[in-house]
């Protein structure tokens, strides 16, 4: 008979729940979950194909090791042995920086994915890690740095109580949100609108989001910190700046003016190509509005000037005393992250610790960038990258010129992938560990409970049982985590996971501030619960968080702020609430969540004030006649979705769309092909006219390109796409954060026959 189980959705940032029909161990259908405190039952495309991503045939069983020069499916044993020999072998030799460690966006929606890497990363002793960061949101984790003291101190939107919401460079109704986590995000906008509310989108294609929005400014794509730069002068100049008790813990308010004077929206609205009247009008509407909330995702942060526009999104909401307020964009407090200490000043955040080998470029949240992966690998020396462990990441589709990544990843002399699928990076691994489908894995959101816009906390346990010769994902990352260290065959996977709640309790028991405070860590470890070693590093993480029981202790810190439910959580609390416990709304948590060196808001360090000048000097650039700016359709997530027939076809394509007046002018026809150049190379793309992009403005959607020899994705193969990334050689970067320029970079166009 068929059953259900509840299952949390691990397809994108909004975690929805999601009820799971099974039929024996094969899920037949998904609905979402009515009772799930946080997304009440919405679901979207992705959800709905969970149980067809489930039993992908393409997905591996077994793990496969690297023979003869061949992948060849081997025990689970034989693949451990392989990089036992191989990687402790390689450090002795050539030291720790000789692995390399790339972490995927995919990575991030999993349990293994947080509990693991750090642990490896420290079994391995390397600073060569490059993760989907420096392609995606880095700039907002530097920007929040040097802002708070902290790089996961990100304000998100109090979607559900604001008044006006500005939107820059981000297409939640097609993304559902991105460092935002909220359930059925079409739905808030549609009911900030109900209740009288201001939508303001800008971007220069009509997306679905503009499409609802009561406003949308199309500007040139790359000039969004132009754009917000002069938002913050007219606040300014025209006294309408209001941070309130902002105030007296912002460092930098009276020197603000003058680092933004040249900014006016006279003088950025060449750049931007909108009228400066629109601009004044946008800064007035937004320093009246009750409350307000300003967000920046994507478009605004894979630009030249990213880190800055990052920057000034918090500069404005400072400036109308929105930053920490409900209404406004507010910090979150995630059940199993650290719980709230006094106020008071912190290390700060640095950037530039170390920098690469090749290009010297600097770290940032001790990540150094994707682009630079190629040349650390291809370039002789010392300190080479010789092997690389790569999880849950397909570079070769993600980060610039794919080209010579791929002839540089098989160069390596050692590659482990852990991934599902036999992908376009994953093809040059020399052991591939395939993790069993979702439906047999347990899932909390430890990364995306931390940008979300309601305090709230779920857990899944796995609706499947494991499938006989499979791995657990965390199984297969605690015995990798042995292998690289030389201690295969001598500890079991759980000492992995004991190592790691001994370190926490050592850590907690001797902070003077804990009220665990001299207690034996031994002791406290015996009293946890679960089934196994993850479950009992969420119960210790839940124990001794913001609403955690602390095994007795005393009240938790964040219980005293109205937590009611979740007051004295851990994983039996949690598990006797199968639809999850809702925390409360969002609430003002200034001053104890800065970290910086002054424990106030730092406004101007000095990192972005000398990032300033070369915005002044933007100021003079010449727009070229032809940028590409990429898209997201809500049928998948950068290239791994792509493989899942129900996800395939309709608007999810692979075409260029390009404004009618500017196909007319270069001859291009709907249907036809067009040869694209940029720095990197060129691609040949079907053509799609649209008036849904602005003149001047070319779109060209991102993880495409499935043609490559030797990948197992046969569903994707059959129409691969063009790989946006190609026209990229990796030269454009943010210098702040080390993020690729993915958007509003020069193309040619020409027409072919």
């Amino acid at each position: 008979m068929p059953r259900t189980a509840l299952r949390i959705c691990p397809l994108c940032e909004a975690t929805c729940g999601l009820t799971l029909t099974i039929d024996g161990t094969t899920v037949t259908g998904a609905r979402g979950d009515r009772e799930d405190v946080f997304s009440r039952g919405f679901i979207c495309p992705k959800g709905a194909a969970f149980g067809a991503l489930d039993a992908d045939p393409d997905r591996l069983r077994t793990p496969l090791v690297r023979r003869d020069g061949r992948l060849r499916e081997a025990t689970w044993e034989e693949a451990y042995e392989a990089v036992a020999a191989a990687i402790p072998a390689l450090v002795q030799e050539h030291g720790p920086q000789s692995v390399g460690v790339v972490l995927g966006n995919p990575n991030v929606h999993t349990m293994a994915g947080a509990l693991y890497p750090p642990l490896l990363l420290k079994a391995l002793g390397t600073r060569n890690l490059f993760t989907a960061s420096t392609l995606d949101q880095m700039p907002k984790h530097v920007s929040s740095g040097l802002l708070f003291g902290d790089p996961f101190a990100i304000p998100v939107p109090d979607l559900d109580r604001t008044d006006f919401l500005l939107l820059l460079g981000a297409n939640p109704v097609e993304s559902n949100g991105s460092l935002c986590t909220a359930p059925d995000f079409p739905g808030r906008l549609k009911a900030l609108r109900a209740r009288g509310g201001t939508l303001v989108v800008v971007d220069p294609r009509r997306t679905r989001t503009a499409k609802l929005a009561d406003r949308h400014l199309a500007p040139r794509p790359g000039s969004d910190a132009l754009l917000l730069a002069a938002l913050a002068h007219t606040l300014l100049a025209e006294k309408l700046a209001a941070p309130g008790v902002l105030e007296e813990r912002t460092e930098g308010l009276g020197e603000l003016a003058e680092a933004l004077g040249s900014f006016t929206p006279e003088a950025v609205a060449p750049a931007c190509d909108l009228a400066a009247a629109e601009i004044r009008t946008l800064a007035r509407d937004l320093a009246a509005a009750p409350t307000a909330a300003v967000y920046g995702r994507i478009g605004s942060c894979t630009v030249e000037y990213g880190t800055l526009a990052s920057w000034l999104v918090d500069v404005l909401n400072i400036l109308t005393g929105n930053l920490d307020r409900p209404g406004g964009v507010l910090f979150p407090l995630p059940a199993a992250g650290p719980r709230p200490r006094p106020a008071g000043p912190g290390k700060g955040f640095t950037l530039g610790r170390w920098r690469s080998r090749v290009s010297g470029h600097p770290e940032a949240k001790a990540e150094l960038p994707m682009a630079a992966l190629a040349e650390e690998i291809e370039t002789p020396g010392e300190g080479r990258i010789r092997a690389l462990v790569a999880i849950a990441a397909n570079p070769v589709l993600s980060a610039p010129d794919g080209r010579r990544l791929d002839a540089a990843l098989a160069g390596l002399d050692f590659m482990i992938s852990i991934d599902p699928y036999l992908n376009e990076t994953s093809r040059h691994a020399h052991v591939v560990l395939p993790p069993p489908p979702p439906s047999q894995s347990a899932h909390h959101d430890f990364a995306f409970n931390g940008f979300a816009i309601r305090n709230q906390v779920r857990y899944s346990r796995p609706a499947v049982p494991l499938e006989a010769g499979r791995l657990d994902e965390c199984e297969i990352h605690a015995r990798l985590v042995l292998a690289v260290s030389g201690l295969h065959g001598a500890a079991a996977p759980a000492a992995v996971d004991d190592m790691a709640v001994q370190g926490a309790l050592a850590k907690e028991t001797a902070d003077t501030r804990s009220p665990l405070h001299g207690q034996a860590p031994a002791h406290l470890a015996a009293l946890l619960a679960g089934e196994n070693g993850p479950e009992r590093r969420l119960d210790l993480m839940l124990r001794l968080g913001p609403y955690g029981d602390l095994f007795g202790a005393g009240s938790a810190a964040g219980a005293g702020a109205g937590a009611g439910e979740g007051e004295g959580l851990s994983l039996e609390r949690l598990l006797a609430h199968p639809h999850g416990i809702d925390l409360g709304p969002l609430r003002p948590r200034l001053p104890g969540v800065l970290r910086t060196r002054s424990g106030r808001i730092e406004l101007l360090p000095d990192p972005i004030t000398a990032e300033l000048p070369r915005l002044r000097a933007a100021l003079a650039d010449r727009p070229a006649a032809l940028v590409l700016v990429g898209r997201r359709h809500l049928r998948s997530n950068n290239s791994w979705l792509h493989n899942v027939p129900a996800l395939t076809g309709g608007s999810n394509r692979c075409t260029l769309q390009v404004h009618p007046e500017d196909a007319g002018r270069l001859g291009l026809t709907e249907g036809g092909l067009a040869r694209i150049t940029a720095d990197g190379g060129s691609l040949e793309v079907p053509v799609e006219v649209t008036d849904t992009v602005r003149t001047g403005v070319v779109s060209l959607p991102h993880g495409w390109g499935h043609d490559r020899d030797g990948a197992r994705l046969s569903v994707a193969s059959t129409v691969p796409g063009a790989n946006v990334n190609q026209l990229l050689d990796g030269s454009r970067l943010d210098p702040l954060s080390g993020t690729a320029v993915l958007n509003g970079f020069p193309v040619e166009l020409t027409p072919l026959p």
